[in-house]
């Protein structure tokens, strides 16, 4: 009969999930099925692990721990890995509700505002910017004005138009589908941070290994 046979099984565990604070984490948070429907429920129901407060809030689940589980359910299971073997779960604890603070966020506009626009002044002092507006005046016009304020207006205004195109972003706005450098930036820093979450605990694993045959030897 079908219903005794054991299924193929293929998974896939998810990069990065997020769990609530005392809820078990289970094979639905972390992973992807595709088997018979029949067993998908019961599947996606195993509880893989019960965090404790000493576990800390980032927890590392791979498919040593997986398979195993898979296999006390159905224990002649073909399964079938897909992609990387390991996920990362965030536990998260309760959110308060807070107002956002204008202040705040009016405080870091400025600083933000004053600290670039200090940047950008202090480059073009050591390059000399003015002398070179200056020249370039005199190159297109015939006479030398030290003071090109329309010229300087315009190239201040490109200055503003540039960045907005090489952002890509102008408030919520976005010109075109094409991830901006900040949103490339912030993902291969979450992309560094989970590599080396996953070698921290990968390390821990290890150590609790040695100690674990250090005081049973005999196990």
């Amino acid at each position: 009969m079908k219903g005794h046979s054991a299924p193929a099984i293929y998974i896939q565990l998810k990069n990065r999930v997020t769990v609530p604070q005392g809820k078990g984490v289970t094979l639905r948070d972390v992973a992807f099925l595709i088997t018979d429907p029949e067993w998908e429920e019961s599947l996606y129901s195993i509880l893989l692990l019960q965090p404790e407060q000493s576990d800390g809030n980032l927890i590392l689940i791979d498919l040593l721990m997986v398979i195993p589980r898979i296999q006390e359910l159905l224990p002649k299971a073909d399964i079938e890995p897909i992609g990387e073997g390991k996920t990362i779960v965030q536990i998260e604890g309760p959110v308060e509700a807070r107002k956002p603070s204008m202040a705040l966020f009016v405080l870091v506009w400025l600083l933000l505002f004053f600290g670039s626009a200090l940047t950008i002044m202090n480059f073009h002092a050591d390059v000399s910017m003015q002398e070179v507006q200056i020249r370039i005046v005199e190159m297109l016009t015939g006479h030398r004005d030290e003071h090109p304020y329309a010229f300087q207006v315009a190239y201040s205004l490109g200055i503003g138009f540039g960045m907005v195109i090489f952002f890509n972003h102008l408030f919520k706005k976005k010109w075109n589908e094409e991830p901006t450098p900040l949103e490339v930036e912030m993902y291969l820093y979450q992309k560094n941070i989970d590599h080396y979450v996953v070698n921290e605990e990968y390390s821990k694993m290890k150590n609790r290994q040695e100690v674990s045959q250090a005081e049973h030897p005999e196990g």
